[in-house]
């Protein structure tokens, strides 16, 4: 586990939160995180394979961790058998930097954690994450970028749809096939298919954001 005195500075500079189990049920408390942590600064990146492709407070839900993104911090808001099937796949993507792995209340299991440990991860549990930024009074400044989203065209004609979304834009789950979802950072960094694709056809003295946008009209 993270000795204190060191957790504030970790997440102080941390810049990328992924919030395992944040999707649209606004009852629930990963979806209330996601606000409240981008709130105070962080980019945060909610996981949630059923909701992927909506928003949550204007920011992209992924289907997945991405095997190439650089994970700084992981909060599971996770049931502990979920929590450690997470924790399997992260051991498994075999990270030269491995992320601070988070359990928040309730998802707490003993064999996942004890894993971490012996592969040398950090760890915090018995902890909210949310309640540990507002005792610590912890911010940073906010990296405010739009974000973009794929989708099969709704007509069967196997196109697809390319559109770019403004910052803290609100979007409802597409109606067809999700391709892909991500913000500005993805799209620069992502291995996927398509970010790769859009970087590919960036002008000269384009930046990859005034490509993507061109090729939304």
């Amino acid at each position: 586990m993270v000795v204190e005195e060191f957790l504030e500075s970790r997440l102080v500079n941390t810049r990328s939160i992924h919030i395992l189990g944040a999707g649209l049920n606004k009852e629930r408390t990963a979806h209330t995180a996601v606000s409240e942590l981008a709130t105070r600064g962080w980019r945060v990146v909610p996981i949630h394979p059923r909701d992927s492709g909506a928003t949550i407070s204007g920011i992209p839900i992924r289907n997945e961790i991405e095997d190439d993104v650089e994970l700084e911090l992981v909060v599971l808001f996770l049931a502990p058998e979920r929590a450690r099937n997470a924790v399997r796949k992260l051991l498994l993507k075999n990270l030269d930097n491995p992320p601070l792995v988070w359990f928040q209340p309730g998802a707490e299991d003993d064999t996942a954690i004890n894993w971490l440990k012996d592969a040398g991860w950090q760890t915090v549990y018995d902890d909210c994450i949310v309640k540990y930024a507002e005792r610590k009074e912890l911010n940073r400044i906010p990296s405010l970028v739009p974000w973009f989203r794929q989708i099969q065209d709704a007509d069967d004609s196997g196109c697809s749809i390319w559109s770019v979304h403004e910052v803290e834009e609100d979007a409802n789950l597409p109606v067809s096939e999700l391709e892909w979802i991500g913000d500005l950072i993805d799209l620069q960094l992502s291995n996927q298919i398509i970010p790769k694709y859009i970087r590919g056809l960036k002008e000269n003295n384009e930046t990859i954001e005034d490509c993507a946008r061109r090729l939304a009209n």
